[in-house]
């Protein structure tokens, strides 16, 4: 696979990093990772499409080689000014947006508040909890909630990065929590998710607040309304096997004004990883209608 360049950009005073794939004269694409990922999880996708993109990817802020938040707050609305500012620094709109889970959650509002900046958006698992998810937790008084953070934030407090006394037992970590991994793709994430600590241990690269969510996010009805502010032509991507619903039978993929669902035979959450040849038929036949 082709190695990226490490490039970095500022954006509310934290210098964060996203990798750099070259062919500069060509028509940008950024790649969001999710959740206590990384942006080096992108390179077997990149690998296939840097020949006619400029590919570049984020490390979401607290996660990979991209600086940790002071506070340890992580909030849907950092995310999304990091990725504007990344779109408005280092690129030349229109652009591709192909984004994973909590990246892909990020993809979608941000096209729903700047509909002219995107020409083409894929997002894999990214639309957040099933409608059932979000009852459940809306009947959970704010009370509950926010006591319920304050309790998980103490615990944060006291909670230092996991320590493998060697490469080995965190490459155990990365293949237990995705079976459908080949040794060589665990080995790949576990060689760029972890730094290694002065005593010689190895920890993930990832800040352990970002575990948390906040107690309160944009209202469901609201969030609903970016998606149907999307104009571009859109691929939710989805996995038989994983947890998440399906947008096309519980109602979420109605609120797009052009969007299609894919849903891809033997993958989990991470269909990228999981199918890799059948995601990218399936993407770049819809990036090249």
């Amino acid at each position: 696979m082709p190695s990226p360049t490490a490039r970095s950009f500022i954006s509310q005073r934290l210098r964060l990093h996203y990798a750099d794939w070259g062919n500069e004269a060509a028509p940008p694409l950024v790649l969001v990772h999710g959740g206590r990922d990384h942006c080096r999880n992108w390179d077997w996708v990149a690998a296939h499409l840097a020949a006619h993109y400029h590919v570049i990817a984020p490390d979401l802020r607290g996660h990979g080689d991209s600086a940790w938040a002071d506070a340890g707050g992580y909030t849907m609305a950092g995310f999304l000014y990091d990725l504007a500012q990344l779109v408005h620094q280092q690129t030349q709109p229109p652009i591709t947006l192909i984004g994973h889970s909590l990246g892909g959650n990020v993809a979608t509002r941000f096209t729903g508040l700047y509909p002219e900046l995107v020409a083409r958006l894929v997002c894999i698992e990214g639309l957040g909890p099933s409608p059932q998810m979000e009852a459940e937790m809306a009947a959970r008084p704010i009370e509950t909630r926010l006591r319920g953070w304050v309790d998980e934030q103490r615990q944060l407090a006291a909670r230092q990065p996991r320590r493998y006394a060697a490469f080995a037992d965190a490459l155990a970590r990365m293949q237990a929590e995705n079976r459908h991994l080949s040794p060589a793709q665990a080995e790949h994430l576990t060689r760029h998710g972890v730094r290694q600590n002065e005593d010689g241990t190895y920890s993930w690269k990832f800040d352990p607040y970002v575990r948390s969510w906040q107690p309160v996010d944009t209202a469901r009805d609201d969030t609903r309304r970016l998606w149907g502010r999307i104009t571009c032509p859109t691929l939710l991507v989805y996995g038989t096997q994983s947890w998440a619903s399906n947008p096309a039978l519980d109602g979420r993929a109605a609120y797009f004004g052009n969007a299609q669902v894919a849903m891809i035979e033997g993958a989990g959450h991470w269909v990228q990883h999981d199918r890799l040849d059948e995601f990218m038929r399936v993407t770049l036949a819809f990036l090249q209608a």
